[in-house]
């Protein structure tokens, strides 16, 4: 099952679920959290990916802060183990991938040594992880590097400019590389080209459906307290929504593990736009559910419903419909 079952889940999951539960959006704590319990969660593709998204879901539901750090730090560690690396013990990873126009970032390698140089764009929490999966420059193609984030070459610029209400403490800033030791990870291109690229895309899917879940929550508290047609309606539609995506990545869960993905982007892309769309339709209807009052009154609910507005903006909406519809005509 997607939804978890705390009271018969390991341990370790409850620990992390209830300490996301408390968390609010310090950032230290859901960094705290990440770096106790996220080498727990199963690679994907191991026998037990439903497992891995439904813990992440299960995080989402309480808290959309600390799902933002734990899938990316989990993401990270599942593309070192791909690579056939390991990381640092106790360590707190994010996966910077994002580029920009007017900022670059290059590698350069010599007698064996491997130094970035540049400004990597976008980097979520930089100035508080203290390691990095980061992508730069080598000739034409990306190539994928870790990168001990505390070094002295290395210098997150202020936090200027972000004005974000959703998962505002997981601040982005620009991060400036002058010859930053660093390791690759794979071979030029590889980053992009691994089966696993699509698995962490649906693992993000997987905190989207989370947080619309928690969102659901309280459109099913609400209407227990009403009468009539029209409050279960609201329960009716979330619920059909939350169904579809819940399937969705349960089936893709099934066909990775089985070996059965032959297009593993065509999967992601399909994955990912039912959960999207699923969630659109829960902040839509929650909207009309609950009317203005929790989004003035309610922090925590304010909180979710902007922290999965802009979560969810991860999906690139018409853009990834349409590169969908071109793998479907053009087979790959």
């Amino acid at each position: 099952m997607l939804d978890l079952d705390l009271r018969a889940a390991p341990d370790w999951i409850t620990h992390l679920v209830t300490g996301a539960a408390d968390a609010g959006d310090d950032i230290q704590t859901a960094l705290r959290l990440t770096g106790k319990y996220g080498s727990q969660l199963p690679l994907p593709g191991s026998g037990d990916t439903l497992l891995r998204w439904a813990v992440l879901a299960a995080v989402a539901r309480e808290n959309l802060t600390v799902a933002r750090v734990l899938e990316a730090h989990t993401d990270a560690l599942a593309i070192i183990a791909e690579a056939g690396q390991e990381a640092p013990p106790d360590s707190t990873w994010g996966v910077f991938a994002a580029e920009a126009p007017h900022v670059r970032l290059d590698a350069s390698t010599h007698e064996g040594a491997t130094t970035l140089f540049g400004t990597k764009p976008w980097c979520s929490l930089g100035a508080d992880l203290d390691h990095a999966l980061v992508t730069a420059h080598v000739g034409e193609q990306r190539q994928l590097f870790q990168v001990d984030l505390r070094q002295p070459a290395v210098r997150a610029h202020p936090a200027q400019g972000w004005v974000a209400r959703g998962l505002h403490t997981v601040v982005s800033v620009p991060i400036e590389f002058d010859a930053a030791a660093a390791e690759p990870v794979g071979e030029p291109g590889w980053y992009l080209q691994r089966r696993g690229f699509a698995w962490g895309g649906i693992g993000v899917a997987a905190c989207w459906y989370g947080g619309a879940v928690g969102l659901a929550d309280a459109v099913v508290r609400a209407s227990a307290k009403r009468t009539g047609d029209l409050a279960d309606l609201h329960v009716g539609t979330v619920d059909v929504a939350l169904h579809g995506a819940r399937s969705a990545l349960r089936d893709g869960a099934a066909a990775i593990d089985a070996g059965k993905v032959d297009d593993p982007e065509l999967l992601a892309l399909r994955v990912r736009s039912v959960v999207a769309d699923a969630v659109e339709r829960v902040l839509h209807q929650a909207g009309h559910a609950l009317g203005p009052a929790p989004l003035a009154f309610d922090a925590a609910h304010a909180a979710r419903v902007a922290d999965l507005e802009l979560y969810v903006r991860q999906h690139h909406g018409e853009r990834d419909l349409a590169a969908l519809g071109n793998r479907v005509v053009t087979p790959r």
